[in-house]
């Protein structure tokens, strides 16, 4: 590790700076989530804010900002940097992006960033990624996945677009931007927010270089980045070298049936790792595809410094291999709607690689996407609307603990769902119930964890987005003996029917007092279920987790006195018989 000394920065200013910067960042989300229109937002977190370097290194993140989302923001920072040119930029100027040339992910996540100055140099940018309510195309809210066959009918697209030079707005700009989108005020309104949280951090680093001195605070970032790669590398080091491989996969949609291969090769040498994602299906004809190599540099950071802030010497030690028009590098013009789909099945299939090689460190699998996208849209009485949240699911259960339930993926940070009371103020729909579903979570000695069941009735005509990467043909995997997770689904019921019937559909056209269940998968069991200690699965019958069936079938734990007591005698006997078979 480089001493502070060698650098000309002593021990205290280091670490002063080692938080101011990411303090910068966290100021940027809190003004971010107050002043922004939309609920994805201010309620949801879809979004991350982010300091970089003028050649793109990642400097800082703001706490709990959307993992995925920063992973790869460099790639459109050096995209911009060639297209304009190193003096090509000005201060007060705002470059948008989220064309999928560069940006490669739906076309609701924009892009905003800034240049900043000091002492007339470019010494940084600012960067939000954060998701839009609308970008015109043929559906709002999470794009057109499953509809749209090229980007051009999934939205609008901005390709490092300047819509403010010197500070001065391209009112042209924008009023194209509002004559294409269906929520002007709102998305004008989050653009606006994300403009101001940029000026904030232009602000806050000169700050820093005014008292520090540029030569200090460049100093102590390539020091914080040397350290947090030697931390980096030492973790992979404790990985025994070798070539792992694994392989899932997930469920086709209605256009193309057949599942989409998910192929990990992980080789470690020497304290480094190589992700190798060439064996994944080629590029597909609907959305699912993604151009980022986000969800195998989040299955990296997971496994080697989780709880350090994220820096570019984050992932010095990480190389990742994927060849142009695989589903995970789609070339242009792939439609991207449903990119989120696969990313968390290749951080799942990296982690099942590597169990072999650390099985006390890799959870079982996890319910597969980044969230259950629940949106409902519409007019009532002229007014235009929409509904948008992120459900969660189960993750796997773990070599210490049980998997955690309602919970959004790894790749998504600290995005939450949308209270109840702000959906129903805002939109004409009634949630009627929201809750964990007994036995989605896989058995095991660490239970899996479980999904969530939300039942909505909309309270007006109008159309549901009713994708999801479904676990059916392949549940969350279970490990080291445990049982698989839950599958998930859609349903609906139009009023006049009675049975609900299972949809897989980006849109569905529904009438007032239709009701929709949407149901997420649980997580993977990590252990043999017969070695959970029987008051422990009492414990999950107790609290609904599992049914007094399960434990008995899947945990070999007898009940009696009508499910509140172990029959310990009749469970040791049943548990010495199936561990016999």
């Amino acid at each position: 590790m480089t001493a502070s000394s060698d650098i000309g920065v002593d021990p205290i200013t280091l670490e002063v700076l080692r938080n101011a910067l990411p303090a910068v960042a966290n100021e940027m989300s809190l003004d971010l989530q107050r002043s922004s229109y939309n609920m994805m937002i201010y309620e949801v977190g879809d979004f991350s804010c982010a300091i970089l370097a003028p050649d793109g290194s990642l400097i800082a993140q703001n706490m709990g900002g959307v993992s995925h989302f920063v992973a790869d923001l460099g790639v459109i920072i050096r995209d911009g940097v060639e297209r304009f040119g190193p003096d090509g930029f000005a201060p007060g100027d705002v470059i948008l992006t989220n064309h999928q040339r560069v940006a490669g992910q739906h076309l609701n996540n924009i892009v905003v960033y800034t240049p900043i100055f000091h002492a007339r140099r470019l010494i940084a940018f600012a960067a939000i990624r954060a998701h839009w309510v609308d970008v015109g195309g043929m559906s709002t809210g999470f794009g057109a996945s499953g509809l749209a066959f090229d980007p051009w009918g999934e939205g609008l697209q901005l390709d490092q677009l300047k819509a403010w030079e010197a500070g001065v707005p391209d009112e042209k700009v924008l009023k194209l931007i509002a004559d294409n989108i269906r929520f002007p005020d709102s998305s004008l309104g989050d653009l606006r927010s994300q403009v101001a949280a940029c000026r904030l951090a232009e602000r806050r680093l000169a700050e820093l270089y005014e008292r520090y001195g540029a030569a200090v605070v460049e100093d102590a970032i390539t020091a914080i980045f040397h350290q947090t790669e030697q931390r980096c590398r030492r973790a992979v080091a404790a990985i025994p070298d070798g070539v792992y491989e694994a392989e899932s996969h997930l469920d086709g949609d209605p256009s193309e049936p057949e599942p989409i291969r998910v192929k990990v090769k992980v080789t470690i040498s020497g304290g480094e790792m190589e992700i190798d994602l060439s064996g994944c299906s080629s590029q597909r004809r609907t959305g699912v595809n993604g151009r980022t190599l986000a969800g195998a540099l989040v299955a990296y950071k997971a496994l080697t410094a989780p709880l350090d802030a994220v820096n570019e010497g984050s992932f010095a030690a990480a190389r990742v291999v994927i060849p142009e028009g695989n589903v995970m590098m789609a070339s242009f013009p792939a439609p991207m709607a449903g990119w989120s789909q696969i990313l968390p099945t290749v951080v799942d299939t990296v982690f099942r690689a590597l169990a072999d090689g650390i099985p006390d460190r890799v959870a079982a699998g996890h319910f597969g996407i980044l969230g259950i996208p629940l949106v409902f849209f519409g007019s009532d009485n002229g007014r235009r609307f929409v509904s948008q949240s992120i459900e969660g699911g189960g993750w796997g259960g773990r070599p210490f603990g049980d998997g955690e339930s309602a919970s959004v993926s790894i790749c998504q940070g600290d995005v939450r769902n949308s209270p109840i009371e702000n959906m129903e103020l805002k939109v004409p729909l009634l949630v009627e119930e929201r809750a964990l579903v007994p036995d989605s979570g896989g058995a095991g000695l660490h239970r899996g964890g479980l999904g969530v069941s939300v039942r909505l009735r909309s309270l007006a005509e109008g159309r549901w987005n009713l994708r999801q990467s479904r676990r059916r043909s392949l549940p969350a995997w279970g490990l080291e003996g445990g049982s698989d997770g839950g599958g998930s689904d859609n349903l609906i019921r139009r009023p006049g029917e009675d049975e609900f019937t299972s949809v897989d559909a980006a849109h569905v056209q529904a009438p007032a007092h239709t009701v929709v269940i949407q149901t997420s998968a649980g997580g993977g069991g990590w252990g043999s279920p017969l070695e959970r200690d029987p008051e422990r699965v009492l414990e999950d019958v107790r609290e609904g987790y599992v049914s007094a069936r399960a434990a008995e079938e899947e945990y070999g734990v007898v009940l009696t006195d009508g499910g509140t007591q172990v029959d310990a005698a009749a469970t040791a006997a049943l548990r010495s018989s199936r561990r016999r078979v």
